[in-house]
């Protein structure tokens, strides 16, 4: 049995499948054995990979629980050493594995790693679900090395070095299959969205170090399941942020951390009125009604949560630097980092 087991999570993404799919056992196979977990599709792909993928392993979810439920499911069937988490659409490279798994191999303190992801439309572009390794300021909003907010930078190899960095993406994240399973995975209540962040930094605070491996190159495709634009898009990122800082802040910056982030989450909100979006405006007050409707289990949530000092924290406020100073690439944030 190899030692990397890498596992596809898909939902309806029949088409993806289809084309990216053979793509990934030319490059992958020698290096991974392939899975698919399937979250209860109905668009026929469980038949396809029954049809035209036969060598590929199956796992068929019994719900769909979303993508933390969906691989937490998936992952307790699968034993090995490490996990390659990848979206059903993006295209992989020729030796795109082996770069990243030497480098969690030379430090055991790794716990996990992503390739650096380009635009599959736009391939001189950084992709926005990673680029070449994720961060958050002290508010907890994330940004890339090569994306902040909707500005994707070039990729003229300004960000090539290896670099520890404070989250790695769901769309294409290495991990040790020992850490995912000590730390029990991702946060089922997530849903979607954040739940790689909130699992990067429940590592961290374990000692463990996340890296990016630039030498290994991916295409992202993209807002396959929840496109930009969309109001359970915007309710999950809210939802989900605003619960992770609450589970892993450190109490001496609690409060005064949340009650910023309510107020710029209500400049936010009534930002999306004016701009005519009434649906993410609602889906901006729903997301917090939320977290006071479901405060007692959060905070059970919080005390069963590890929470010592982490590195690689902006300690800027991005949506300033951003909004106000225009600051679009992330070699023009001058704050140190804590």
């Amino acid at each position: 049995m190899k030692k990397t087991a890498l596992v596809i999570l898909n939902y309806n993404g029949a088409k993806f499948l289809k084309k990216f799919l053979p793509v990934v056992i030319e490059h992958s196979s020698m290096d991974a054995e392939i899975w698919v977990a399937d979250n209860c599709s109905t668009d026929g792909s469980v038949e396809l990979l029954g049809e035209q993928f036969k060598d590929v392993n199956l796992i068929q979810n019994e719900t769909n629980g979303g993508f933390a439920t969906g691989y937490n499911m998936a992952l307790r069937q699968i034993k090995t050493d490490y996990y390659i988490l990848l979206n059903s659409d993006i295209e992989v490279c020729e030796n795109w594995i082996k770069p990243v798994i030497e480098l969690m191999e030379s430090d055991a303190n790794i716990g996990a790693c992503q390739p650096k992801i380009r635009s599959y439309s736009q391939k001189e572009k950084f992709e926005y679900a990673g680029a070449s390794g994720g961060y958050i300021d002290k508010y907890g909003y994330p940004f890339c090395r090569g994306r902040i907010f909707q500005s994707l930078e070039n990729d003229e190899g300004q960000y090539d070095e290896n670099a520890e960095v404070f989250w790695a993406t769901g769309a294409c994240m290495f991990i040790r299959a020992d850490i995912f399973h000590h730390l029990q995975g991702f946060d089922d209540d997530f849903f979607a969205h954040m739940e790689e962040i909130d699992l990067c930094w429940r590592m961290k605070s374990m000692g463990y170090k996340v890296v990016v491996c630039p030498s290994s190159i991916v295409y992202h495709v993209g807002g396959g399941t929840l496109p930009v634009g969309s109001a359970r898009k915007t309710y999950l990122n809210f939802r989900n942020n605003f619960v992770l800082l609450y589970k892993n802040l450190p109490s001496d910056k609690l409060m005064s951390v949340l009650i910023v982030r309510m107020f710029l989450d209500g400049l936010a909100a009534l930002k999306f009125l004016f701009q005519g979006g009434f649906s993410d405006f609602i889906a901006v007050i729903r997301a917090h009604n939320y977290f006071y409707r479901n405060w007692k289990s959060i905070k059970r949530k919080r005390k069963e949560t590890v929470r010592n000092a982490v590195n690689k924290i902006y300690e800027g406020n991005i949506v300033v630097e951003h909004y106000l100073l225009r600051k679009s690439k992330y070699s023009d944030l001058k704050k140190p980092f804590s």
